[in-house]
This record gives C-alpha cells, structure tokens and sequence, in this order.
C-alpha cells in the first residue's frame, strides 16, 4: 500500500491548488474516493441507530458511528474487499462500543432518549424510553445481541460473526436478556410478552 504523503510529493501542483482538491485528492486517491463516500452517506443511519441501540444515548451514538467510519476509512481496502461490508462495520463499530467503555472503565448510565426523538404519538415516545431504560442494565454482550436480533434483524449466526462467538451463545445470551426483559416493571404487560 502507498503512502498518501508519497503521492503528494509526486504531485506537488495539488498542494498548492487550495483545500477542496486537496481534500478531493485524499479521498480520490487514497480511500476509494467516491465508492467510500457512498458507503458512508448509504451506512450511517443504520450505524447510528445500532450503536443508540448499544449505548442508549444519542450523542455517544453518533461519536461510536464517527468513529466506526474513521476506521472503516483507513481500513477501506479491506472493508471495501470483505464478503459482508455491513458485517466488517457491525464488527467495527461494536469494538468501538466496548473499547469505549473499557477505556472510560465507567460507571456512567447513558443519557435519557429526548421526548421527541419519535415522530408520531406519545406512546410510542414511552414505550421507546421504558424499552431503552430496560436495555441499559443488561450486560453489554446481551444488550448487543437484543439490539441485533431485534433492531438489526441478524440471524445468529450474523451476531455471532459481529460478537466473535458462537451461534450457540448468542442464543443463551438472548434467552438470558430476555428473561430480565421479561421480569422488568418497566415495560409493563404486554401482548406479545
């Protein structure tokens, strides 16, 4: 792979030509240009939710998906190459998650989800934050495998590809969530319970 400060020396006429070629120049030459800035516009809604999914608060959702794709960005040969693109940034951005919360070592509960967050009737609003309220005390692995299954509509052997485990147990962590969904006051009677 070539440096992209080698192939600015080898083009010196793009350094002085301004900042819009220059940045048009990086991202041309160095990380599949327009096929990159397709996947991104294409991706980020569903990176956003999944990772709103894993934290539960807006702003540090949109920060792991930003992150997510700055690393997709230096990886994008090898994103761009994979079987499963989707599958390579599901992965991506669940490291991201838990590297986050390794480094903070937190103890922080992500922030309540804005009233306004859903367009539509107020029910919907509540039912949302007492589903969110009741996702953030599960385990990180667990709320990861209800976020895909549910949100994402993995099958388990795709979660398992994402969590680097076994089908086998993402199905004993699904059970296990759902179990402690099951018992929360929350989220109250339902139907489909």
């Amino acid at each position: 792979m070539s440096d992209p400060l080698d192939e600015l020396a080898a083009n010196p006429d793009v350094i002085s030509a301004g900042g819009e070629d220059f940045s048009a120049f990086v991202v041309s030459r160095w990380a599949g240009g327009e096929d990159f800035s397709a996947f991104v516009v294409s991706r980020w809604p569903g990176l956003v939710r999944l990772a709103f999914g894993l934290t539960g608060d807006r702003w540090a959702a949109e920060d792991i998906a930003q992150a997510t794709l700055a690393r997709a960005y230096v990886a994008w040969r090898r994103v761009s190459r994979a079987a499963d693109p989707d599958a390579y940034l599901r992965r991506i951005l669940i490291n991201t998650s838990h590297r986050r919360f390794r480094r903070h070592r937190v103890t922080e509960q992500p922030g309540d989800p804005p009233e306004t967050a859903v367009e539509g009737p107020a029910d919907l609003v509540r039912e949302r934050a007492a589903l969110l309220a009741a996702l953030r005390p599960l385990p990180s692995r667990q709320r990861a495998v209800v976020v895909l299954r549910y949100w994402e509509d993995l099958t388990d052997v795709q979660i398992g590809a994402a969590l680097g485990c076994s089908p086998g147990t993402v199905r004993s962590q699904l059970s296990r969530a759902l179990a402690k969904l099951r018992d929360d006051p929350a989220l109250g009677e339902g139907e489909e319970r």
